[in-house]
């Protein structure tokens, strides 16, 4: 029961909570609601209450440094059995394989060392409860290796306080990178075809939900940029106006985030690029683009019409002719190199790419104005610096003029480019540079460059119609309707950006649909927008984040035809994917959120949360699934922790140990909060559970109905293994909760004991599973019951006390049943053939069995069970008393008769026939039973003096427990002759008239228990008595017997049924015969 006793550092705890909401601030609200400008630093869920996971720096495993005690004597059993199976599967005494591959996972699962600081302790113990596995030479890594575990211990982080939940996603977003990484290089040329194939499907799918995890961040994470007045110098440019611009308005600022975005992607794709192929975007000879060829043959002839005649940047243009088709070519790879690196954001690299060709003259085309960038981001803006350059020009002729003519200039060479049929490259982009996406969008192949493209496009025409209301003369309102409908009567500079309005969508979700439209994008384009991820980014864009969390539950829901839960599911990524958005979209929107919004990330999130810790437990990763239940709903996540204890109920200790962890971690022991779980109520709830009888179907074959529920006796019975684990010391209050636990443990097993002795009376020496796997379970704890709990408490000293009465007990049934298979073997063979060693075994067996029913039967001190009790209630209080069984009703072969209306309707009048008429009336006795297979009988009277009432001496149970004894015992005189109750279930408590329950009646359930074990008891010792009379032996244990019966201060006569007494005479006049027998041979050898 002990663990590491090292000290392990203070847990993390979350800050203090803040006020979600300042009336004052909701003007300020508006400009944070999208951008998520955090105004509080708590990362507190305002849906699921405080965070009260804790952090488990405890050292579960050896660690390198030292060598604890293990948390349970099972576990390290199996701990020896695991290692030395692994060793028996060693190829080699070297172990190279098994080194060779932790090398290989050591360098896929390794991370930066950020990422080990924000780790969490749980992590380390948790991968040490992993046994080792043997590889093969290639290894590509399971995601529940990787991402998974590392999905969990960020999350886990981010909730305890100890990392941002922006920069969590930011890690989530470098996870899925690192994975498809490690994939793409472990599958490479060591995989068949097919399998290749899949693999780097897979690895691109990590890529996509990189990208989308990239997107949350940019809308949702990412604060918002402060402008400094330091960073602008009068007088005001047409650059500095476009950045304050965007910093305000929040669409032309959910335009620059989408374009930083694909920008970010794309530029991502050229370093992995450069990373698997050795090379660049741009990698040219200097002087490439010169055109030589063209000159060359310049002087050697000029007379085809179609070539240009001089070599200067405009001649094409100006002449209306091409370059040689190699020249021609080169300067399309060239242009096709720029416009990847526009694509990509990088402007400076494109330029130096324009300049190392040797045309700097397209180089100043794209960075006018002596290179400044004109992009309208904070980054542009600090870049360029204190420049005085565009100062100067717009000094001259106006703030935005030569913006204005730069644009004009980049369409006009567009248009131009369109005309003669020249280069598509060359022709997007200067169209870029002028928002002409009708030049652009040809040559977008994909989704995220046409995507970019608009967003790029709509962005510049945004703040062109911002920097247009600078210009002197400009159109009035009727002409810009006009305009933007399509009318453009201005064809000069003066206009713009009115040429190119018609093309830009409206809203975002115009870009949206155009996306889909075939008539704007290549059908390529349109393809991808139904791809889950571009689907969950156009969402994230929309801001439609109901739509988004329905559309993601839509993708995970089991079929309508299959309604299984638990069922292996074939998307664990996205499953993966879509708890964690919920989760993270909850602490993001802990400051503001909307009523609406509020309960579908607490419906329809919990249920994507529920489906993935499924998963988790369905792929064995146990120590995973506490950070994400405890997110859930209080009743959603009790019933998900019973089930998955239920279903683990069966596995190894170290799988039963993982599952403890998770819950005892994540969740608080004892809650106060009625919307939040505790491992305390999810404990009580599999206790509970775990004493229900469960329904099987027999085929009409009852024989083995008594052998099933001795097999779910030890369902039962296994089930206080939960309470029997020792909590992680880095728990708060981890003593407490240690001694807490075990106390419930022996009050369940208390009344496991109850039951199990009521269905194990039978005298055949088959030991009765439950009782004895429950001795086990609990023989470890018990040794360390002095440093968790007090004795001086009343309650924890009754059951202690309680507990070593049934150890007794169940000691003197074992060897009962031991000494009952030894007479049954010898009673098989002839007296002839028996050994000596035979016989001595046997009455060897007998003397120890009468040895323990006396030291059970005569105890000193007290009774055993000693049923005594004071009432908690004063007479003037109208008390009742209720007693409720589940039982089956057994024939004299042991067999179980199914029962029936007319058999429930008739042992219900025999139990009311069993008291007698005035305690009927006066006590106002009910009885009821239910016939499902097996009887529910529930009892009912008012309490009486000295049976719920003052103080109850008899110890006998009082009404109830003689009503039940004598249906347990089989004599209902008004039922059919010889059939019995087995009773698998008892409760008894206190309840007022309206029948709800005050207290449990634990001496009414003693007192049963007392009136049937007891004399059982005394029966099986007179039969261990005549058995050792045969054997020639005293015959003083038998009168002892008779004495004890016979005793009026022990009280055993009345506890004695008919039969019962009928068949301890019996016992009795054979003891006799034997005594008068042994006499006869005395006298006859003194003679």
């Amino acid at each position: 029961m002990e663990v590491d006793p090292s000290p392990s550092p203070p847990s993390s705890r979350p800050p203090p909570l803040p006020g979600y909401f300042d009336p004052e601030s909701s003007g300020r609200r508006e400009e944070y609601r999208r951008y998520r400008k955090r105004m509080s630093s708590s990362n507190v869920s305002p849906l699921l209450g405080s965070s009260l996971s804790k952090s488990s720096e405890a050292r579960l495993l050896y660690d390198g440094g030292s060598i604890p005690r293990r948390p349970n004597a099972g576990l390290l059993l199996e701990d020896i059995k695991q290692e030395a199976q692994d060793y028996s599967n060693l190829e080699g005494l070297d172990g190279s394989r098994m080194f060779s591959s932790a090398k290989r996972r050591a360098s896929l699962d390794g991370g930066s060392a950020s990422d080990a600081a924000y780790s969490s302790g749980r992590q380390a113990a948790r991968q040490t409860l992993k046994p080792v596995k043997m590889e093969d030479d290639m290894y590509v890594p399971h995601e529940g290796e990787t991402s998974f575990t590392m999905f969990a211990s960020l999350l886990d982080s981010a909730i305890q306080g100890l990392m941002p939940f922006p920069d969590v996603i930011l890690q989530f977003e470098r996870t899925c990178r690192n994975a498809s990484d490690s994939i793409r290089s472990a599958a490479t040329g060591k995989l068949r075809v097919v399998e290749d194939k899949l693999m780097q499907q897979k690895a691109q799918l990590l890529l996509d939900e990189a990208a989308s995890w990239s997107l949350l961040w940019c809308l949702y994470g990412k604060g918002n940029e402060d402008l400094s007045e330091e960073l602008f110098v009068p007088p005001t440019t047409s650059h500095q106006e476009a950045c304050r611009f965007v910093a305000v308005d929040l669409t032309a600022q959910l335009c620059l985030r989408i374009v930083l975005w694909l920008e970010g992607l794309a530029s991502e794709a050229l370093d992995l690029e450069k990373k698997v192929r050795g090379s660049h975007v741009g990698s040219y000879l200097p002087s490439s683009g010169v055109w030589h060829r063209t000159q060359r043959y310049l002087k050697r002839n000029n007379n085809d019409s179609t070539i240009v005649k001089h070599v200067d940047f405009d001649a094409p243009t100006r002449e209306g002719a091409q370059l040689l088709p190699d020249d021609k070519k080169q300067d399309e790879l060239l242009l096709e190199d720029i416009w990847t690196l526009l694509r990509a954001g990088r402007l400076e690299e494109a330029s130096e790419l324009c300049r190392s060709a040797g045309q700097a003259w397209r180089a100043a085309t794209l960075c006018p104005f002596g290179g400044i960038d004109m992009f309208p981001s904070l980054d542009a803006l600090l870049r360029n610096g204190k420049s005085r350059t565009l100062q100067a020009i717009e000094l001259e002729s106006g703030i935005g003029r030569q913006w204005r003519l730069w644009k004009w200039a980049s369409y006009c060479a567009s248009e131009k480019i369109a005309e003669q049929d020249g280069g598509c490259y060359e022709m997007a982009v200067y169209a870029l540079q002028c928002s002409n996406l009708k030049r652009v969008l040809p040559i977008c192949m994909d989704w995220e460059s046409a995507c970019w493209a608009m967003a790029r496009s709509w962005l510049d025409v945004q703040v062109d119609l911002v920097l247009s209301q600078y210009q002197t003369s400009r159109p009035d309102g009727r002409q810009l309707d006009d305009d933007m409908n399509g009318a453009q009567n201005s064809v000069g500079p003066e206009s713009w950006p009115y040429h190119v309005l018609d093309q830009q969508p409206r809203n975002i979700t115009a870009l949206l649909q155009n996306l889909h439209s075939s008539d704007f994008v290549h059908e390529n384009v349109s393809r991808a927008c139904r791809e889950q991820h571009r689907q969950i980014e156009m969402n994230l864009m929309s801001g439609d984040i109901a739509h988004l969390l329905d559309l993601l539950w839509s993708w995970l829901s089991p079929a309508e035809e299959d309604q299984n839960t638990a069922r292996p599911l074939d998307d664990p990524e996205m499953i993966r994917f879509g708890a964690h958005v919920v989760l993270v979209l909850r602490y993001i929107f802990s400051d503001e959120i909307e009523d609406e919004l509020e309960e579908k990330l607490v419906t329809v999130g919990d249920l994507i949360i529920n489906l993935y810790v499924r998963y988790l437990f369905s792929e064995d990763q146990e120590e995973l699934v506490g950070v994400y239940a405890s997110q859930l709903q209080r009743d959603l996540c009790i019933n998900l922790f019973v089930e998955m204890m239920e279903l683990r109920l069966n596995s190894s200790l170290h799988t039963m140990y993982k599952l403890f962890l998770s819950a005892v971690e994540y969740l608080p022991f004892s809650s106060g909060d009625a919307s939040k779980a505790s491992f305390e109520e999810i404990i009580e709830r599999v206790l509970s559970r775990s004493r229900q009888t469960k329904p099987s179907k027999y085929d009409e074959d009852f024989s083995d109905v008594a052998h099933q529920h001795h097999l779910q006796s030890l369902q039962k019975a296994m089930v206080i293994q939960w309470l029997c684990f020792t909590p992680p010391p880095s728990i708060p209050d981890f003593q407490m909760i240690t001694g807490k636990l075990l106390i419930r443990a022996l009050m369940h097993s208390n009344t496991l004991f109850r039951e199990f002795s009521l269905i194990s009376m039978r005298r055949v020496p088959e030991l009765p599973a439950g009782p004895h796997k429950l001795l086990a379970i609990l023989a470890e704890p018990l040794k360390q019951k002095e440093n968790l709990i007090s004795p001086e408490d009343q309650e924890v000293s009754d059951n202690l006390q309680e507990f070593e009465d049934w150890h007794e007990y169940y000691s003197l049934d074992a060897t009962y049943r031991n000494w009952l298979k030894v007479e049954m073997q010898n009673a098989a063979v002839s007296p002839d053939m028996l050994s000596a060693e035979e016989n001595d075994q046997a009455v060897a067996a007998a003397k120890e069995t009468l040895e323990l029913a006396f030291l059970l039967l005569k105890k000193d001190e007290r009774p055993w069970l000693d049923a005594v009790e004071s009432s908690p209630f004063e007479p003037s209080q109208p008390i009742f008393l209720e007693l409720h069984a589940c039982a089956m009703l057994c024939l004299p072969s042991g067999e179980c008769m199914l029962p029936d209306a007319t058999s429930c309707t008739a042992l219900t009048s025999a139990l009311y026939s069993t008291a007698n008429e005035e305690d009927v009336l006066h006590r106002q006795l009910k009885v009821s039973s239910r016939d499902p297979c097996c009887i529910e009988v529930a009892l009912r009277c008012l309490a009486a003096e000295g049976d719920g009432y003052g103080l109850h001496e008899a110890s006998d149970g009082g009404l109830l427990a003689a009503i039940m004894a004598a249906g347990f015992k089989g004599e209902l005189s008004r039922f059919q002759p010889g059939v019995s109750m087995a009773i698998s279930r008892l409760d008894a408590w206190y309840s007022d008239g309206n029948g709800s329950v005050e207290s449990t009646a634990a001496y009414i359930i003693r007192g049963l228990c007392r009136r049937c074990c007891l004399p059982e008891t005394i029966l099986r010792s007179m039969q261990a008595c005549i058995s050792l009379s045969a054997a020639g032996n005293s015959l003083d244990d038998c009168d002892k017997l008779i004495e004890l019966v016979g005793s009026s201060e022990s009280g055993m006569l009345h506890l004695f049924s008919q039969q019962q007494l009928q068949e301890f005479l019996i016992f009795e006049r054979e003891c006799l015969i034997s005594k008068m027998e042994l006499e006869e041979e005395q006298l006859s050898s003194d003679s």
